[in-house]
């Protein structure tokens, strides 16, 4: 995420909730966070529910024979959303209201206590009154009416304005009675959270930022849920986690205040003792107007930008990481004190001497491997091709080895060419990358009338997954800058140099996909948080 997106993703802040047009134009169709202050003070609930002013009673009175199912921790004080971590259990909300009724008395007296109903259920025997948390009780369920447990609370509860001309998919109580926090998480809905008493602290993060936060695998029951531990993350194991704050937001809402939280943003929220919550979900334009039968689609189309992005990152990355500097010594590594080395003067001679396809041609290429960068560019390719395939003769075919089993040395590892997928390990992907397009044609164009079994051995077993990829974009520079003609002229002398110009076009695009397919697997991983072995067909 760059800082121009990091800018326009930031949460916006009002003192009263805008109107359903602004709210529908300027703050959810931007699929973006904002806090409305004391939005909801005006509700019955924020004055008949508060604890401070016998809100536990009023409560207690109104809903207490109701059952709710209630989330009670093995790792409390943090909920997590996998079901391994916890179980729901029914029980009287009047006894939870007792909980939190005793939980008022010890925090006057600043003892623990054991409450009658701990006494009688085992399953809440022990800390059970911090272990227990009402999540996501049903006010009103759209889709299963038969859940609803606290109907009667509705009456309580004020539609926001800006909700008006939303069709709601449920209304739920969230109240703890001690501090709690949940695992960071996404909804698959629009969700607005009120909070009526205490606070929550809320840490954010847009769906961009997934990555960092390493999903539940996409097939798992919590696939909504983040897997890096909230309390001391192993950072050896979740690398890209320990940047994940660098992405985040953190607001604090008091009681009277709401939070628009949209679809797919991941959420952490800190819970303060005796907060009591409402929230509101409704389904988005965008999944509203997704058409079943059209789901195959927009899965492949998502899966191809995001692999798109990934290849893209993968070499923007690598770019921004050489630095200017970095990159001037990369062009102009060859030239040693500013001395012509005599390999240097041998190559253009040669160049000079072969008879080319076309007089201008021949003049072009001549003059622009003339240039010193040019030249040296040439000059390592070849030396690169030479020291790693052993080419008999410049008149005979090429005698080498597959591609699988070639190999170069890199930082002291020895590197199977195929193998090779990071623009830094690879010498002429890096050679290509820093050549202008104009530049890369005529280095290869000399190649093709002066060293046409060298061209052959680079293309055929020295070009790696990300040095084909850098060469088809610079293909693609190419066909811009040029006109139609000299794009046909150009592949039909490059591509005519090949004893088999098939293989040439195979090898190329062959190890472009197998870049694609890692970066595929890559967002397999980082997007869906799942890890598979694909080979290309």
């Amino acid at each position: 995420m760059d800082r121009e997106e990091s800018i326009q993703l930031q949460v916006q802040r009002f003192e009263e909730l805008p109107s359903p047009a602004v709210f529908a134009s300027q703050i959810e169709s931007k699929n973006i966070p904002a806090v409305f202050h004391g939005c909801i003070k005006e509700w019955e609930a924020f004055t008949k529910w508060n604890p401070a002013n016998g809100g536990l009673d009023y409560l207690q009175e109104r809903a207490g024979s109701s059952k709710v199912e209630a989330m009670l921790s093995r790792t409390a004080p943090v909920f997590y959303g996998d079901l391994r971590s916890h179980e729901r259990v029914p029980l009287p909300f009047s006894t939870f209201i007792n909980f939190c009724k005793q939980r008022l008395v010890n925090t006057e007296r600043h003892q623990p206590a054991v409450s009658e109903a701990e006494e009688q259920d085992p399953l809440l025997s022990g800390d059970a009154p911090e272990q227990i948390y009402l999540a996501q009780v049903p006010i009103m369920n759209i889709d299963d009416q038969e859940k609803v447990q606290l109907r009667t609370l509705r009456e309580d509860i004020q539609m926001p304005t800006i909700l008006e001309t939303k069709e709601l998919a449920s209304i739920n109580l969230w109240m703890n009675n001690a501090y709690a926090r949940s695992s960071t998480h996404y909804d698959p809905h629009h969700n607005i959270l009120c909070i009526v008493a205490g606070y929550k602290q809320v840490v954010l993060w847009p769906p961009s930022a997934t990555p960092f936060l390493y999903p539940m695998p996409i097939y798992g029951e919590a696939s909504n849920h983040s897997s890096v531990a909230l309390e001391n993350p192993d950072f050896s194991f979740y690398p890209r986690a320990e940047c994940s704050m660098k992405y985040s937001q953190k607001v604090i809402l008091h009681a009277g205040d709401a939070l628009f939280i949209p679809e797919g943003w991941f959420h952490q929220v800190d819970s303060g003792d005796l907060t009591i919550a409402v929230n509101f979900w409704w389904r988005s334009n965008i999944m509203a107007s997704m058409l079943n039968h059209m789901d195959a689609y927009y899965l492949r189309r998502m899966l191809r930008r995001l692999t798109d992005k990934e290849m893209d990152d993968a070499l923007q990355k690598t770019s921004s990481s050489l630095g200017i500097e970095k990159q001037k010594i990369l062009k102009f590594n060859l030239l040693r004190n500013g001395e012509e080395d005599h390999n240097h003067s041998d190559l253009v001679q040669a160049c000079e001497k072969k008879n080319l396809q076309g007089k201008d041609q021949q003049q072009r290429v001549n003059l622009h491997v003339s240039e010193p960068f040019a030249r040296h560019a040439l000059h390592e390719l070849i030396s690169l091709v030479h020291d790693r395939v052993n080419i008999t003769g410049q008149n005979q075919s090429v005698q080498s080895t597959s591609v699988d089993d070639s190999a170069v040395s890199m930082k002291g590892q020895h590197l199977k060419i195929a193998d090779l997928f990071i623009l830094e390990d690879d010498p002429v992907a890096k050679i290509f990358w820093t050549l202008d397009p104009y530049t890369l044609q005529n280095v290869l164009l000399a190649m093709v009338h002066n060293f046409p079994r060298t061209l052959e051995a680079l293309i055929l077993h020295l070009l790696s997954p990300v040095g084909a990829e850098v060469l088809t974009r610079k293909f693609d520079e190419m066909d811009q800058q040029n006109t139609e003609e000299e794009r046909n002229q150009f592949y039909q002398v490059f591509y005519a140099t090949f004893d088999y110009q098939f293989a040439a076009m195979d090898a190329i695009l062959n190890k472009k996909e197998s870049f694609a397919l890692q970066a595929f697997k890559n967002v397999l991983d980082k997007y869906l948080g799942v890890k598979i072995d694909l080979q290309k067909p």
